[in-house]
């Protein structure tokens, strides 16, 4: 039975032998078709023979291919469809309007939670105001109390004068960068369960392929805030230290894991909540701050 996700990170020739999935890099690497679920081809550099990508449709591997900043990009889609993606999405089109509110108010209510930590960290009284939103979040965030405790939350950080439109503000491109790491591995998981990145419940950009994504990146933005506004990273080592963010660890349910792990049992959750119509049961990530 079919349990594994296999992420191809490095350059590297994947193979077809004896129902095996055969990777030539700098070692050489066999694993058993029957046992993968998911395949991920993360570096465009990776090469596939016909005849793997033939007996993978044939096992119903569902493969995900990615962009050049490990972006889900296309997938291999077979002729005579052979995975429920097609209900999956019919699923995502019906998901109750209310129960979509409720959720992003819980999404909301994380997130707010969470911004305070970093405000307490830096012993910011600004703090107390965001705990004040949080006892007025309603349904849907119909009253944008996530718009008021981001206007005091980054100001509180940053100064009065720092604007997240300033793009000449280098800690702006430390805050995108590492928001697009979590993004790209939200990404990842949201195709892995066969759902749509473009479907937010919140979101609704018509040119954003990245709807649902944002949705649910929201509570985890504040684990980046708190690299930048610390000082763990700089102009030499950004890049470096949000890309081994994805292996902090964190815990999810009371049980300690890496962050890339946790991301996509938090994203399980989600959708859990989502097609039961139950957000009390949504489970978010719990990181240190």
């Amino acid at each position: 039975m079919a349990f594994r996700t296999i992420i191809i990170k490095n350059r590297c020739k994947l193979e077809y032998q004896l129902n095996y999935l055969v990777c030539r890099g700098e070692e050489e690497k066999r694993i058993l078709i029957d046992e993968i679920e998911f395949l991920i081809i993360q570096n465009t550099s990776i090469s596939l023979t016909c005849a793997l990508l033939s007996a993978l449709v044939n096992k119903k591997v569902k493969v995900i291919f990615c962009d050049p900043y490990a972006n889900p990009q296309f997938e291999l889609v077979p002729y005579y469809n052979n995975y429920c993606t097609y209900k999956k999405i019919m699923s995502q089109v019906s998901f109750d309007n209310v129960t979509k509110d409720k959720l992003w108010s819980k999404i909301i209510y994380q997130k707010i939670s969470n911004q305070s930590k970093i405000l307490s960290l830096i012993k910011s009284d600004a703090s107390q105001k965001l705990n004040s939103y949080l006892l007025e979040i309603e349904d849907g965030d119909v009253t944008n109390r996530e718009g008021h405790a981001a206007k005091v939350y980054f100001n509180a950080l940053f100064g009065n004068n720092f604007s997240r439109g300033d793009i000449t503000n280098p800690i702006n491109k430390f805050l995108n960068y590492g928001y697009s790491i979590l993004v790209s591995a939200l990404n990842r998981e949201i195709k892995i369960f066969g759902f749509l990145t473009e479907l937010g419940i919140h979101h609704i950009g018509e040119t954003n392929p990245f709807n649902l994504t944002y949705d649910f990146v929201e509570p985890l933005r504040p684990l980046i805030d708190k690299y930048v506004v610390t000082k763990l990273v700089n102009e030499e080592n950004y890049k470096t230290t949000f890309i081994q963010l994805l292996y902090t660890k964190v815990y999810f349910k009371n049980n300690q894991m890496l962050l890339e792990n946790a991301l996509h049992l938090y994203v399980q959750s989600l959708f859990s909540a989502l097609l039961k119509k139950n957000v009390e049961e949504v489970q978010f990530i719990n990181y240190e701050l």
